[in-house]
């Protein structure tokens, strides 16, 4: 048995028309599927009416009061990425709250150099706590002054913290 006889020739016209949208098709989602994933993982930012405060029992330092301080506000984005663990929020490197997606949190701090940033919450037993996770800002706070900050995760950086001008 030759080749020849097999008749293995290849031509458009050999596919029936009702296949071609079906393969174009499958072509478009692979195309977009994954952009769609990699967006799905970045955060945004929540609506107004969306964002949560702490729970009391998630807020863990810095909750009163200082004559002559400052305050440092942090709210976390929505999205995908970590949506279900809780990170912690630190304030000169001591854990000052346990954040989950679209909450807000307020920290009275007294004034000058400080150090904001978020980690692992180690209080959690679950997946969520075994990565790894250590970024940081320093800043200078001025009394009286009201720095914010916004806590987000990028399919491409993973989590971070930045500056949040108001």
């Amino acid at each position: 048995m030759s080749i020849d006889s097999l008749n293995l020739s290849y031509s458009s016209s050999s596919i029936p028309a009702r296949q071609l949208p079906k393969e174009a098709s499958m072509r478009l989602i692979c195309l977009v599927l994954p952009l769609l994933v990699l967006a799905g993982c970045s955060s945004f930012r929540a609506a107004p009416e969306k964002v949560t405060p702490v729970p009391n029992d998630r807020l863990l330092a810095y909750q009163q009061p200082i004559k002559g301080g400052g305050q440092i506000a942090v709210d976390r984005d929505i999205g995908m990425l970590g949506g279900g663990c809780y990170l912690a929020f630190l304030i000169d490197r001591q854990v000052a709250a346990r954040i989950g997606i679209g909450e807000a949190a307020n920290f009275q701090v007294p004034p000058g150099a400080r150090i904001v940033g978020i980690g692992i919450d180690e209080k959690d037993d679950s997946f969520c706590s075994k990565g790894h996770l250590h970024r940081e800002l320093a800043i200078q706070l001025k009394e009286g002054e009201t720095q914010h900050f916004r806590i987000v995760s990028e399919a491409k950086n993973g989590f971070g913290i930045q500056v949040d001008p108001r």
